[in-house]
């Protein structure tokens, strides 16, 4: 029996998905078949849907935020039905047949005869508003009570359904309100930071009393004063009495519990007093602003926050592009990298690339902080890196040159942890010079771990900061591991423990000897993830893995 998945995200898109497979897992990570690396609610490995025999069975894999079927969260394999309702992080998935097709959940069918009979109503909008609906087909006066604010709410009704700017939506609603009840002028205030900013009006020179917007805002309740001359409240208060104000309202803005502004209109001496139906009319409009306001703003931030992640996307893709894919050209070694931001982007950073004497420069660093601020200054940093690298210096003098560059424009609250080596691949010499970063590991051909210890202070600190040049070995069958802390530090949900370096040194050193670097980063990342159970890396992970073949590891 075919199936397919039908599956909603948060943006209001969908896409179907047919279940050809075995198997299918969906998550965050990109080994993933179904990957959503934008869902922060996902688990990297969230959830598995596998055939059995006839059934489909879905499976949650100890994803941090759990797997809900129909609203009941999964705790074991669960037999699925056609129209079973999945939910993971922020997306929402049905179970489906695609050969049936949902036209026929309802049919129109034909009658012959029309309502006839007294007990039957049929009301025209039009026929509504001017007092006037439809008995059995006949015209008959019909008693409204308030036609006027029940024309003046659908009105409103119409025009706030539309899709109009956030600025725009403030003066038409200032507009509606002033129209409906007949009022002289009127103004719309919207909180922001606590503090009531303008947003519409329709006069100006307006002078509100405190009492009366205090009252408003916080009893969370509409006034009405028909006489504010002859109110004990505000009869002497300058603000009435200097306007000539006769009549006024002010009603709050208010979405269920919260209040995010208010409408204050009033009118003049001999223009109109205001009703208590007016009093109600302008409450309830304001309910129906305040609501289409929150909408408005809700969208807006949707499409900023969309703008901002295409941006971050886009970013992310540039980063990716600034990295280096493998190691075409590089002779006589073996290298792979691989970095995986634990936002759309990250700080941290690896290089590799021939350096001049026939050698080859290798690097990893780790700016302080994560996101857009620390993948900029990434950028910055691979540049200058660069640029030095063509002067051919020795290790020590280029990371001297390097931290005095970037202290001139590191913010201070940042910094950079920094190692860099250059490997002459004839002989397996390596002189080193580490800035505050985690000590790479070197494996040798029997198991030993000699982390290549020695270093300075991290970059962007101290201008003049020295710096110590050490020296390594490469031997054939040799593996140099360089890391950061997203690696080291992972760790697991159950009790907090670190993967550690031990743990890492641990794995590369029982993996097969044929082993290539490419495959040994992969098989690192599945360990890391497996030890996080799922749940998102907490830091950026960035590895380069460095192989000397031996002449049996040698392609020929």
């Amino acid at each position: 029996m075919q199936r397919e998945l039908q599956i909603k995200t948060p943006d209001g898109a969908s896409q179907s998905y047919r279940l050809d497979k075995p198997e299918v897992v969906l998550g965050r990570s990109g080994l993933c078949e179904l990957c959503y690396a934008d869902d922060a609610g996902l688990s990297r490995r969230h959830l598995r849907i596998r055939k059995d025999g006839r059934d489909w069975i879905l499976e949650d894999l100890e994803s941090k935020n759990g797997t809900l079927l129909n609203g009941i969260r999964v705790s074991g394999p669960t037999r699925l039905g056609v129209g079973d309702r999945i939910s993971a992080g922020h997306l929402v998935m049905y179970f489906a047949d695609p050969h049936v097709d949902a036209g026929h959940t309802v049919v129109f069918v034909d009658e012959n005869a029309e309502p006839t009979t007294s007990s039957t109503l049929v009301a025209k909008l039009d026929g509504l508003v001017s007092g006037h609906t439809l008995v059995a087909g006949a015209a008959t006066q019909f008693e409204l009570a308030g036609a006027r604010q029940v024309e003046a709410l659908i009105r409103a009704g119409r025009e706030l359904a539309g899709h109009s700017p956030l600025n725009d939506l403030f003066n038409l609603i200032m507009s509606l309100s002033v129209d409906a009840v007949g009022a002289s002028r009127g103004v719309l205030m919207v909180l922001e930071e606590g503090k009531l900013i303008v947003k519409a009006n329709k006069g100006e020179d307006f002078k509100i009393s405190r009492a009366l917007k205090d009252s408003v805002l916080n009893t969370r309740s509409s006034l009405l004063i028909r006489d504010a001359q002859a109110d004990q409240l505000f009869k002497d208060r300058m603000s009435i009495v200097e306007q000539q104000v006769r009549s006024v309202m002010a009603v709050p803005l208010q979405t269920n519990d919260s209040v995010i502004g208010l409408i204050y209109v009033d009118s003049y001496n001999l223009v109109r007093d205001f009703t208590k139906s007016d009093l109600g009319l302008l409450t309830v409009m304001a309910n129906v602003a305040a609501i289409r306001i929150e909408h408005a703003r809700l969208a807006e931030r949707e499409r900023q926050e969309e703008l901002l992640a295409q941006e971050l996307r886009q970013a992310a893709e540039i980063q990716r592009g600034l990295l280096p894919s493998n190691s075409h050209g590089i002779e006589g070694v073996e290298i792979a990298g691989y970095n995986a931001a634990c936002h759309t982007v990250g700080g941290d950073y690896y290089d590799f690339f021939p350096y001049p004497g026939d050698r080859i420069c290798f690097l990893v660093g780790d700016v302080a902080g994560k996101g857009m601020p620390a993948a900029m200054m990434m950028s910055s940093l691979q540049a200058r890196v660069r640029m030095l690298a063509e002067d051919g210096l020795d290790a020590a003098t280029l990371v001297a040159r390097l931290n005095r560059a970037v202290a001139l424009n590191c913010p201070a609250n940042r910094f950079i942890t920094f190692f860099l080596g250059i490997l002459d691949p004839a002989t397996g010499a390596i002189t080193y010079c580490n800035a505050g970063h985690n000590p790479p590991l070197m494996i040798r051909r029997n198991g030993r771990v000699e982390p290549l210890k020695g270093g300075g202070l991290v970059l962007g600190i101290l201008p003049k900061a020295k710096y110590q040049q050490m020296h390594a070995t490469l031997n054939p069958g040799d593996v140099l591991v360089l890391y950061s802390d997203g690696v080291t530090e992972a760790a697991r949900p159950a009790d907090n423990e670190e993967f550690g370096e031990e743990q890492l040194a641990n794995v590369i050193a029982t993996a097969p000897p044929e082993m290539r670097p490419t495959d040994l980063v992969g098989h690192v990342n599945q360990a890391v993830e497996h030890w996080l159970e799922g749940t998102p890396a907490a830091a950026d992970v960035t590895l380069v893995v460095i192989r000397r073949p031996t002449p049996e590891t040698t392609p020929a």
